[in-house]
């Protein structure tokens, strides 16, 4: 059994915000913040997120241009991928129908794994920690729990999530160690900067 490390370092990947109108967190500030209530220390961020065209939403492409660039000043490793458009159809509650374009985030999980699992065979990190509840990542866990057992090394895969009455999800990431946060933790780290 690997002997866990007095000292953890902590790769933390995000893409999803609390529940406000528009993704406004601080992530450097919530990726130390949750760190610091775990006692880990914060080795490096990513970031995975769909940016629509400019032609497609101007108003949101600025939005995330400018959050991707402020963040890359600032050390968080970014990983953007256009966003791509499909209709969905949804029925009313009336019984009628409505057909809509909706851009899809495609590419992310994979580059989410392929980051979690690269870094942990180069030793970079003892708890990867995914803001996120997508439980295509599970399998991510069970790859984790292989590589620690085939080189004796400790790791863990951890899954930070929004919490609160009003959370679609109450669930992590399953074969994961789930951290629950509150508002109050989430409100602490909002981002002052208007990209908008």
């Amino acid at each position: 059994m690997p002997t866990e490390p007095a000292t953890k370092r902590v790769v933390h990947s995000a893409r999803a915000a609390f529940g406000h109108t528009h993704p406004n967190y601080d992530v450097l500030a919530l990726a130390h913040r949750l760190c610091r209530l775990q006692g880990w220390l914060l080795a490096q961020v990513r970031f995975y997120t769909g940016i629509p065209a400019r032609t497609d939403d101007a108003r949101w492409h600025q939005f995330w241009s400018s959050k991707l660039t402020v963040m890359g000043r600032q050390g968080v490793h970014v990983y953007s991928r256009p966003l791509r458009y499909r209709t969905k159809t949804v029925r009313l509650p009336n019984g009628m129908t409505l057909a809509f374009m909706a851009g899809e985030e495609k590419g992310a999980d994979v580059r989410i794994a392929l980051d979690v699992i690269r870094l942990a065979h180069r030793d970079e990190y003892d708890v990867a920690v995914l803001f996120s509840q997508d439980q295509d990542l599970s399998e991510v866990a069970e790859e984790i729990r292989i590589i620690s057992a085939e080189r004796r090394r400790w790791l863990k895969i951890a899954c930070a999530f929004p919490s609160s009455p009003t959370s679609h999800s109450r669930r992590g990431i399953d074969k994961t160690d789930w951290i629950r946060i509150d508002r109050a933790t989430y409100d602490a780290c909002l981002d002052s900067r208007d990209y908008r």
